[in-house]
């Protein structure tokens, strides 16, 4: 799989196909955007790894001169996508993303090896274990800043001796420091309601209860310092009936919560998702 990102010009598509095609690729899936307000050109090329007479790291070798040549500099990447990806999934109580996610696992529908489960709350650990899968609880102090700090600093290496390819925010209710952020960058995922920026704070299902809002929706993005503002990867809505009460709401808000953050999840590792600045292209 390459992922490519570079200003625009003529040729690039020739330049990248050539070379390709020098060295026997099959293509299987290729996807172009070029964005005119920026002039920037991104692409996805997916390429049968039998069809190449060298492996992932020889072609990645090989085609840093190609990307160099182009403009890329660092906005490029070549995955293997016949190797397993890692992913850690961070929670607190609410347990309906994490439940969905250990669903999607177990059926198959997300191939991805679910390396640990940390929480700041011990009651998902049950349901985490079953699933034969290591659980962490970091507890989380409350008005103790040096406590929160050392249970951010333990969080981080429980995260990073799996090196994961995602850590997913499945409804952690903590903020990450902005060391975090920029040590996880371009791989950490949050999924939140998208009653935002409209109803902000405690009880928001409450807020837009008495407010009479029509939709519900959830926001899936990468996490980044500026709070629930980093590049956004998918969002969707549902209807609210005016006789929906707020359990009602909440409950619909749930669905649509798990239902985006497991897109937005198969996206990035299926490396669909190019990032720009603040904005993201889908492939």
């Amino acid at each position: 799989m390459i992922t490519f990102g570079c200003p625009d010009r003529t040729g690039i598509i020739a330049r990248i196909s050539s070379f390709l095609a020098e060295h026997g690729g099959w293509i299987v899936e290729a996807a172009y955007h070029t964005d005119p307000e920026t002039g920037w050109f991104f692409t996805r090329q997916e390429v049968r790894a039998d069809s190449l007479p060298f492996d992932v790291d020889e072609l990645r070798a090989q085609f840093t001169e190609v990307a160099a040549g182009l403009g890329a500099q660092s906005t490029w990447t070549v995955t293997d996508t016949g190797v397993r990806k890692r992913v850690v999934i961070l929670a607190s109580k609410e347990g309906h993303c994490l439940y969905d996610l250990l669903a999607r696992v177990a059926t198959g529908e997300l191939d991805v090896e679910v390396s640990a489960v940390i929480a700041n709350h011990p009651e998902l650990g049950d349901i985490t274990r079953a699933h034969g899968i290591p659980f962490h609880h970091v507890p989380f102090p409350t008005n103790d800043p040096e406590g929160k700090q050392a249970a951010f600093a333990q969080l981080r290496q429980l995260v990073d001796k799996h090196d994961p390819h995602a850590v997913v925010l499945a409804r952690f209710m903590q903020i990450l420091p902005p060391e975090l952020c920029a040590a996880w960058s371009g791989r950490t995922i949050n999924i939140h309601h998208s009653f935002l920026p409209s109803f902000i704070g405690a009880r928001p299902y409450h807020q837009a209860h008495r407010r009479g809002v029509k939709l519900v929706g959830a926001t899936c993005h990468y996490v980044t310092a500026d709070l629930d503002a980093g590049p956004i990867i998918e969002q969707d809505v549902l209807r609210v009936h005016h006789g929906d009460s707020v359990a009602d709401m909440v409950r619909k808000g749930r669905d649509i919560e798990k239902v985006v953050l497991a897109r937005g999840l198969r996206w990035h590792l299926e490396d669909r998702v190019l990032v720009h600045g603040n904005q993201t292209v889908i492939f």
